[in-house]
């Protein structure tokens, strides 16, 4: 049968109201295929915060603590506007996204940019390119990040799958610290000092407390569930200063992903996660209702000889009855199971975990490791000393300040911005660019020490060309103790080649590197008394800092900066700097 034509009335109103869809509701095009932009607004501001039964003025973003979730698919742009309206400057990192060709926005003060001071703004501007997973964003001045860190969640491209069973619900897990004096002047006295600083009062889980400490049984963390079913708790280790354990009572975790990078599953009873990394896991809850509650906790990992916060954290997680009618199905009167964790020092356990990650190394999900290696790198990370200045009294080693290094160099902070200094050629004074690459006197680092444990003190930073393979072994030392050190690099992921105890050897350690599915990480923790092996392309033009994620660490010196250069082609060159780019 023949189709009447439109009435001439009917057709005009049909084009109009076409027209109006398109310009509401534009066609996709290319770019907003490989993803949408998502904007953001975080406002810096002071908030009054109860825990452990005192009240303290604390710095938040949009007076949330923890902060706000960032949530954004693979191929996404994020743009965050933050406004400072505390009396702190501040500057905020993106711990893990890579910031191809956006290094303006990685945060570190004084190494990318200057701080926003307040009533200044400044907008971060990055795209996510290649990851899915957990990451997470935090303060990266002082140790404002104590209270400022919330979690970034990367969605896999639309109809793209997890390479693992879809979960029935995803929780963010962070762990934290907190202390009932201000941060900053817990600090400022160590530094001052040259002791070490005073320990948290409390671990925190989405910050809470939990009922094992004094005054918080109504500040607990809760997580509720249903029988049979599968959750994928996204974890991130945003404490200060320790490594954590974390287990749930009589359940099991299957770890998927580490640092937003797949891995092959495996299950474990117990986990172990760094300041700085995060870890994806599946929680499979008991099919049939258990009548009973389950504390989940997390206790530090102890390597070191220095003080630490010897107390534990939990949460617990409680079942929902089906067969309950009444208006809470949780039932808060049942017996409630302990989990067991490993040893304060179990360094065999620590050992053993790391060594069960690998990359999914698949054809999805390749690892992608230099097979060839250009520049080779040996760094020793460790603590170590300054003298006490005159007329003053100090209260670290024999009379000394504590200190920290890579290479025997405790880096000084600047007070321009290393990326703004090399952008413009304006480094003299500000920076020098010979960081060494191996130590200038080498020792038997993880025998007796050396008589003298100072360190020297400098601005300087490595450079290294575009796209050259790197291959670097840090080496823990001995000086004032062996500690595992978590290291962090801005700008890279890395691959986990190898580690080990003792000191590195040249000759026979990389007969055992394994460059077929090593893990892949953005923060990794050297070994007490070891060394761990990384390999990286250098593939993204800029000033990348690295740094021991202990922030007390950190503060003491153990930090240095790459110096990326840039390529020859147009997408291998650092952009020009924003024009809201805050002024030191």
């Amino acid at each position: 049968m023949a189709t009447s034509p439109l009435p001439s009335s009917l057709l005009t109103t049909v084009l109009v109201f076409s027209c109006i869809i398109f310009f509401i509701f534009p066609a996709i095009t290319e770019s907003q295929q490989t993803g949408i932009t998502r904007h953001y607004q975080f406002d810096i501001q002071m908030t009054n915060v109860t825990r452990l039964c005192e009240t303290k003025s604390i710095v938040t973003v949009n007076g949330q603590f923890p902060g706000p979730k960032i949530v954004a698919r693979e191929g996404d742009r994020v743009v965050v506007r933050v406004v400072n309206h505390a009396s702190h400057n501040i500057t905020l990192h993106w711990h893990g996204v890579r910031q191809l060709q956006s290094a303006w926005y990685d945060g570190p003060a004084y190494i990318t940019q200057c701080p926003i001071q307040k009533g200044h703004t400044y907008v971060y501007n990055f795209t996510i390119v290649g990851q899915r997973g957990t990451l997470w964003w935090h303060a990266h001045i002082s140790w404002l990040r104590a209270t400022v860190y919330g979690p970034i969640v990367i969605l896999p491209k639309l109809g793209v799958p997890y390479p693992f069973v879809k979960p029935y619900k995803e929780v963010p897990i962070i762990f934290g610290e907190w202390w009932k004096p201000d941060t900053e002047a817990v600090i400022s006295q160590a530094l001052q000092t040259g002791g070490g600083p005073n320990v948290s009062d409390a671990y925190t889980i989405n910050g809470l407390p939990g009922p094992l400490y004094n005054c918080s049984a109504k500040d607990t963390f809760k997580l509720k569930v249903k029988p049979g079913k599968t959750y994928l708790l996204r974890i991130i280790n945003a404490a200060l200063n320790d490594e954590l354990f974390f287990s749930i009572a009589n359940h099991s975790l299957t770890i998927v992903e580490v640092d937003a990078v797949y891995v092959k599953p495996f299950s474990t009873k117990t986990l172990l996660i760094t300041p700085g990394q995060t870890t994806n896991v599946l929680l499979t809850t008991q099919a049939q209702y258990p009548g009973a509650n389950f504390f989940m906790e997390a206790r530090p990992y102890v390597s070191g000889q220095a003080t630490f916060d010897n107390s534990t954290v939990a949460g617990i997680l409680e079942y929902e009855n089906p067969k309950s009618f009444s208006s809470s199905s949780f039932n808060k009167n049942l017996p409630l199971y302990k989990p067991t964790l490993p040893a304060l020092n179990d360094t065999s356990f620590a050992t053993n975990f790391s060594k069960k990650l690998r990359s999914l190394a698949n054809v999805n999900y390749p690892a992608n490791v230099p097979q060839g290696v250009d520049r080779q790198f040996f760094f020793t990370v460790g603590l170590g000393a300054n003298p006490c200045p005159q007329n003053e009294t100090c209260q670290g080693p024999n009379g000394t300040k504590f200190s920290a290094s890579v290479n025997n160099v405790s880096f000084i902070l600047p007070t321009t911005a290393l990326l703004q200094s090399h952008f413009s050629g304006k480094s003299r004074g500000v920076y020098r660019s010979n960081f060494p690459i191996m130590p200038l006197m080498p020792f038997n680092y993880t025998g007796t020490p050396p008589n003298n444990t100072f360190v020297t003190n400098g601005t300087e930073v490595l450079v290294v060309p575009f796209n050259t393979s790197v291959e670097l072994v840090m080496q823990d030392t001995s000086i004032i103790g062996a500690e595992s050190h978590p290291l962090h690099i801005h700008g890279f992921n890395f691959f986990v080649i190898g580690q080990g105890f003792g000191n590195y050897n040249p000759v026979k350690d990389p007969a055992g590197f394994n460059l077929v599915d090593p893990v892949e990480r953005n923060t990794v923790g050297v070994p007490a008394g070891g060394w761990v092996a990384i390999r990286f392309l250098a593939d993204n033009p800029g000033v990348w800092f690295m740094h021991c994620h202990l922030e007390v660490h950190t503060s003491w010196g153990l930090r240095m900066a790459w110096l990326v250069l840039d390529g020859n082609l147009p997408n291998q060159k650092l952009p020009p700097p924003p024009s809201d780019l805050p002024k030191c």
